[in-house]
């Protein structure tokens, strides 16, 4: 099984040298297209992809959510944060605990 990385060529290109497969995409069509392919391989295990770029396809992002393969993980790109992957794990522990353990609030069932 494979490990790629989406997002803009700088926030990706070091991932290389560890032997990731880096797939670069610059525009939203193109972050959707490139997710759409390597969900559709059977071959990738984990897709990490740049906070920037997960902004721009979170249809695709949706079709992933409940899947075992591929993990989608967001990451920051070089641009920094923007909370997207605090927010993902953070809605993820509420679902599966049915509180908000993280800032103490609870969730109505």
């Amino acid at each position: 099984m494979k490990i790629a990385v989406v997002g803009d060529y700088d926030s990706i290109l070091g991932f290389k040298a560890v032997g990731l497969d880096v797939c670069p995409a610059s525009g939203a069509d193109e972050v959707r297209a490139v997710l759409k392919r390597l969900m559709g391989d059977g071959e990738t295990a984990i897709i990490y992809i740049t906070e920037q770029a997960a902004a721009c396809a979170e249809e695709e992002i949706a079709l992933c959510r409940d899947r075992l393969v591929p993990a989608l993980i967001p990451i920051p790109g070089r641009e920094g944060s923007l909370g997207i992957g605090k927010q993902r794990v953070k809605s993820s522990i509420e679902r599966a605990v049915g509180a908000d353990i993280i800032s103490g609030t609870i969730r109505e069932a």
